[in-house]
């Protein structure tokens, strides 16, 4: 959010970012409850049309008697009892029932996948295999898929594609936990107050140290390549918060700042953005590590 800020910074002030920082952290945390949600929305959806099989007015010998493998899902057991998610699910009113031609659309590519089939064919009949099966469903089917997107979109500002991958690799996680024992498989919003303290200090440091960085920053744009004046924004703002994280958490190796805003800039600039961050970081590092600005590796 603070990106968005030193962007937009002529309808934003300090104030407003931190605000909208702090509910993007908590929508990216509902996102991730939002998504252990759907497992168990889709499973009683399968469960609620195998009832109805059931119970209508000739049934077949597979509607009276369907393979439940799907609907009983050990997985699923395990969040139906999981009290902090239960709680969390309660508190903030998640369900994806009022959305049911979206779960029907969904379901229906869960049910015709090859994992799927592959799945209830099989004679295992366990937690592992139960985690297996979800675990393939968000790999190939939920993270990447443009429906879900869209009504995740709908829904929020906060919630976009790469939130959408972020979250679903947090629910994979998860299911690994849970197949592992793991007695407190939900995830917390941050592992610590030092974690959740991350972002408000990163961006109070950006804001405050931007004409210091840069300045420091147009020294290393060589002038024969780049125009200082006509950089990218979206790279002079990488570059602005990288060196903020450099100078100021001690604990974070420069290398590892130098890698992940890199890898941002790949994300979300243009194709030449991540050479460009990738030589004036290296540059501006060494001339602070030289003059013993900073000292951690």
């Amino acid at each position: 959010m603070f990106y968005n800020y030193l962007l937009t910074r002529s309808i934003k002030t300090p104030e407003m970012a931190i605000n909208e920082l702090q509910q993007s952290f908590d929508k990216y945390y509902e996102l991730y409850n939002y998504l252990l949600k759907l497992i168990i929305d889709l499973t009683d959806l399968q469960e609620r049309y195998l009832d109805e099989a059931r119970h209508k007015f000739l049934p077949t010998h597979e509607d009276l008697y369907p393979n439940l493998k799907f609907v009983n899902n050990k997985l699923v057991e395990l969040l139906r009892e999981n009290e902090q998610l239960q709680l969390y699910i309660k508190e903030h009113k998640l369900s994806w029932r009022d959305n049911e031609i979206f779960l029907k659309l969904m379901l229906n590519k869960i049910l015709n996948c090859d994992i799927y089939h592959e799945y209830m064919q099989n004679n295992r009949n366990d937690l592992d295999g139960d985690c297996y099966l979800w675990k393939q469903i968000f790999k190939r089917i939920i993270i990447d898929d443009d429906d879900l997107l869209e009504e995740l979109e709908n829904q929020s500002m906060y919630w976009s594609s790469d939130d959408l991958d972020f979250m679903g690799q947090f629910v994979i996680k998860t299911i690994k936990r849970m197949n592992d024992g793991d007695r407190r498989p939900i995830m917390p919003k941050f592992k610590d107050q030092e974690d959740a303290d991350y972002g408000h200090d990163l961006f109070m440091a950006t804001v405050n140290q931007e004409e210091l960085n840069t300045a420091t920053i147009d020294k290393y744009i060589d002038s024969r390549h780049w125009d200082s004046d006509r950089i990218v924004l979206i790279d002079r703002v990488v570059l602005l918060v990288a060196l903020a994280e450099v100078r100021t958490f001690e604990k974070i190796p420069t290398a590892v700042t130098l890698n992940e805003y890199i890898e941002i800039a790949k994300s979300f600039s243009g194709p030449n953005s991540p050479a460009f961050v990738n030589g004036v970081l290296n540059a501006v590092v060494r001339e602070l590590k030289n003059a013993g600005v900073i000292r951690k590796p």
